[in-house]
């Protein structure tokens, strides 16, 4: 009987070790999305407005490996410091993960920002780019798709170009940046 009690408690203490604390980024984003002090909003491919612009075969794949783009921004306030500092820890934290591979970091006019990718390096499943402003607050959108591939996002930047896209869709986090 006490074996019995030793396995169920080996078996426990494996279940809640292999238990991780740090919460997924989906989580975060389900979390959030009615916090007030976030906005939070999903833009489709086809907003893009690509099927009509005069595209390559390569653009075309590029653009075939997107699903859409889901955006959670923290519109920091005078009211809501120590809010958009605490949220701010917890996204870098869980950007922290092991998971998440670093492609670049960049310094814009808006602020800091980092471009990380969750699956292969040859068939990315994610795009995450994260950037603050301690005046503005900050911008958490991951780029959702199937396979796709980093030597594609290039092409996929020019096929927008051709395109008629005038950033329809992006209007509430434009209004972050310049608010």
């Amino acid at each position: 009987m006490k074996k019995i009690y030793q396995l169920v408690a080996l078996a426990l203490i494996l279940v809640l070790s292999s238990c991780s604390s740090t919460q997924s980024l989906q989580e975060y984003y389900v979390d959030n999305s009615e916090n007030p002090n976030f906005l939070s909003f999903d833009v489709p491919v086809s907003i893009l407005n690509l099927k009509e612009a005069d595209l390559s075969e390569k653009q075309r794949e590029a653009i075939s490996s997107l699903n859409k783009l889901d955006i959670l921004a923290f519109k920091k306030t005078t009211d809501n410091d120590v809010a958009y500092q605490s949220e701010k820890t917890n996204v870098k934290a869980i950007l922290k993960n092991k998971d998440f591979i670093e492609l670049m970091k960049m310094n814009t006019p808006y602020g800091k920002a980092t471009v990380k990718y969750l699956g292969d390096e040859d068939a990315i499943d994610e795009v995450i780019i994260y950037g603050d402003n301690d005046d503005k607050g900050f911008a958490l959108i991951r780029v959702l798709g199937k396979d796709m591939n980093p030597a594609n996002m290039l092409q996929l930047l020019q096929a927008i170009q051709k395109s008629d896209y005038k950033g329809e869709g992006f209007e509430k986090l434009e209004g972050l940046l310049k608010g």
